[in-house]
């Protein structure tokens, strides 16, 4: 945030300068030197930009833990959303809703429409495709929300709009986004956009492939829709070819750094140690360690992992599925072990960093992940996991003494950027389309680039440890993890996969690795869109066809051909080991499928365009459980 302009430019006048001054410029009140009302239209793109870090709050406190990335110790977070659930009258999880309308909201709109008439068309087309990002991730996250109201001063009651127009109207943005970076633009900008854009540095080349982008994003959350195929199949896979092709295309937002040094906090990466928003509370998931290793266990008919009578390795004494999809770490071959696994997820391994480039002690490291959404106790009972930075003890950051997590790792780091966008989800997007309209050839040819995006993506902002020196950092140099991975690129899971054995599952688990941990409100939207793999008949899941009064849930078992994402399985999973525990009452059986809206607005201010939300009511005690339109294979249903 540094060089962040200030609104407040002019000082205030001195005493003896007011004695000078007539009496009708003294109380001129419309021109507050102090609060100017009128600022230039690129001074907003910094401050706009910079809004986006507040999207971690609600990833790590609310969305991580409920979509089985994280586990969290945090009993208020991880007993409300890691079990699908939270208290009607919290804010917790609203900080997206508040960002987009109020610290965007009306500093974009000023940014579009001056911008506008002073016909700088490229800064006009930044703001479009910044505004259709947010509401796209906006409506993802609620629902249905006031648009076409939304900013009207003249109200203070708002109705709410459909998904389906939401979303088109995200499309028409993103469309005009383009439209606008495309023109013909006179401006001499000098550096007015590059010295306040945190993400390209002014670079529209690379604004138009995001604002294509968010199309691609949009409609891929509509891939599970009946008319998917008829009406957005064919614009997805257009879009996606103009939108984000490699690595060097990746969206991020550009952070200062500087630990302790700088004057304010919000410098520094929220996942940063300095502002010690992670702490000892907040782990990975068991599941996110069993795909990312290839130890998905088999459970017998009873939901019980089966145990091996001979285990070949003390750390993994159970049988495991058949096939994996990701890696299988515990075959040493070339090729199956995913060097990504040593940069994304965190390990007490080589606490001294003494073998950081040594790639077989690499390799050789144990994983240990929470076993279900609020505990940091792992399903192998062995060891502890280690907190996000890679170690149990007490996160310290490097202003203490050794040893110390220094100033973190990978995106836990204070200077790391937040990522917005990335070639590899893009890619994997028009893998998935691609697999729907049954051309295999083109979606495996999507799936291997979207892999190797991927991994060139994770090396980005790898940040390797200092041998023999307990200060923090990732357990790999850089050029050790690229070795591996053009090894793993090369291996069996990606080009030896071959397109005959290429599967739906290989898509989406590559992509849900891909968006870890920064991107999980997609990952949210393709677990709903695919209803968590939950077993039931008809168009989509309701009590008692899918849940019961037990308010337990039935699950496809990993044998199923039609389950989707391997290995995972809801917390109120029937009969499945470390889940099997049953939803708040209010849920009345459901996994939650949206976030309540901002309740320091909407149920304080706006209540009666609440209950008129459907199919189930803003102010019922279940609406967190409202399917949204995106979800449903057709129109909502009547009742």
């Amino acid at each position: 945030m540094k060089n962040m302009k200030k609104y407040i430019i002019v000082p205030f006048l001195s005493l003896l300068m007011l004695f000078n001054v007539s009496c009708d410029d003294y109380l001129d009140v419309n021109k507050n030197i102090d609060s100017p009302d009128y600022v230039e239209d690129y001074l907003y793109l910094s401050g706009i930009l910079q809004t986006y870090q507040d999207v971690t709050w609600d990833l790590t406190y609310a969305i991580l833990p409920m979509i089985s990335m994280w586990s969290t110790t945090q009993s208020s977070y991880g007993s409300n959303y890691g079990n699908h659930y939270y208290p009607q009258s919290s804010d917790t999880g609203a900080l997206i809703w508040r960002t987009v309308y109020w610290n965007q909201g009306m500093n974009l709109e000023n940014l579009i429409n001056q911008a506008i008439a002073a016909e700088h068309w490229h800064l006009v087309g930044i703001g479009y495709a910044i505004k259709a990002y947010s509401w796209d991730m906006l409506t993802k996250v609620y629902g249905e929300l006031p648009l076409k109201q939304a900013f009207d001063n003249e109200r203070v009651r708002f109705d709410y709009d459909s998904q389906a127009d939401i979303y088109e109207a995200v499309r028409g943005w993103a469309r005009k986004a383009i439209e606008y970076l495309e023109m013909e633009d006179k401006t001499s900008y000098s550096s007015k956009i590059s010295a306040n854009d945190w993400v390209y540095k002014g670079d529209i080349s690379k604004w138009i492939k995001f604002a294509h982008g968010v199309v691609v994003r949009n409609l891929a959350s509509l891939s599970n829709k009946s008319d998917f195929l008829e009406k957005y199949a064919d614009e997805l896979i257009e879009a996606a070819n103009k939108s984000l092709q490699t690595s060097a295309d990746d969206a991020m937002v550009e952070m200062e750094g500087g630990s302790g040094s700088v004057p304010y906090s919000g410098y520094n990466n929220f996942w940063g140690t300095q502002r010690g928003n992670l702490g000892t509370t907040y782990y990975q998931h068991d599941y996110m360690v069993q795909i990312m290793t290839g130890t998905i266990p088999k459970y017998g008919t009873d939901g019980q992992r089966i145990k091996q009578t001979t285990p070949p390795n003390p750390y993994y004494q159970y049988e495991l599925l058949e096939k994996q999809y990701i890696a299988d770490t515990l075959v040493n071959l070339p090729g199956h072990y995913d060097p990504r696994v040593t940069v994304k997820l965190s390990t007490d391994s080589d606490p001294e960093y003494l073998y950081i480039d040594n790639p077989d002690s690499v390799k050789a490291h144990q994983y240990y992940g929470g076993r279900n959404n609020t505990s940091r106790t792992n399903p192998a009972g062995i060891k502890t996991t280690p907190h996000l930075y890679g170690r149990t003890t007490t996160v310290k950051n490097s202003t203490t003494s050794l040893p110390n997590d220094g100033i973190g790792r990978w995106l836990f780091r204070d200077d790391a950027p937040y990522v917005l966008m990335t070639a590899a989800e893009i890619k994997l997007c028009l893998a998935e389309a691609y697999w729907k309209k049954g051309n295999k050839g083109a979606a495996y040819i999507a799936f291997k680039e979207g892999v190797r995006n991927d991994l060139d993506f994770t090396v980005t902002p790898l940040y390797p440890g200092t041998k023999g020196v307990i200060s923090g950092g990732d357990k790999v140099t850089k050029s050790v993890y690229n070795a591996l991975a053009n090894e793993y690129y090369a291996g069996p899971y990606v080009e030896g996969l071959g397109e005959a054995n290429l599967t739906l599952s290989h898509i989406m688990l590559q992509k849900f690795i891909s968006l870890y941990p920064w991107g999980g409100i997609e990952a949210w939207t393709d677990l709903r869109k695919y209803h968590y793999d939950i077993q039931y008949t008809g168009d989509y899941p309701s009590k008692n066809n899918g849940w019961d009064a037990t308010r337990l849930i039935e699950v496809k078992r990993d044998e199923d051909d039609t389950k989707v994402f391997k290995g995972y399985f809801l917390g109120a999973a029937r009969d499945i080991e470390f889940r099997n525990a049953a939803y708040n009452l209010y849920n009345d059986g459901s996994p939650c499928y949206r976030i309540r809206p901002r309740y320091n607005s909407e149920y304080t201010w706006n209540i009666e365009s609440l209950e008129k939300l459907k199919p189930i009511s803003g102010t019922a005690p279940n609406y967190q459980c409202s399917i949204p339109w995106f979800a449903y294979p057709g129109e909502y249903p009547a009742n």
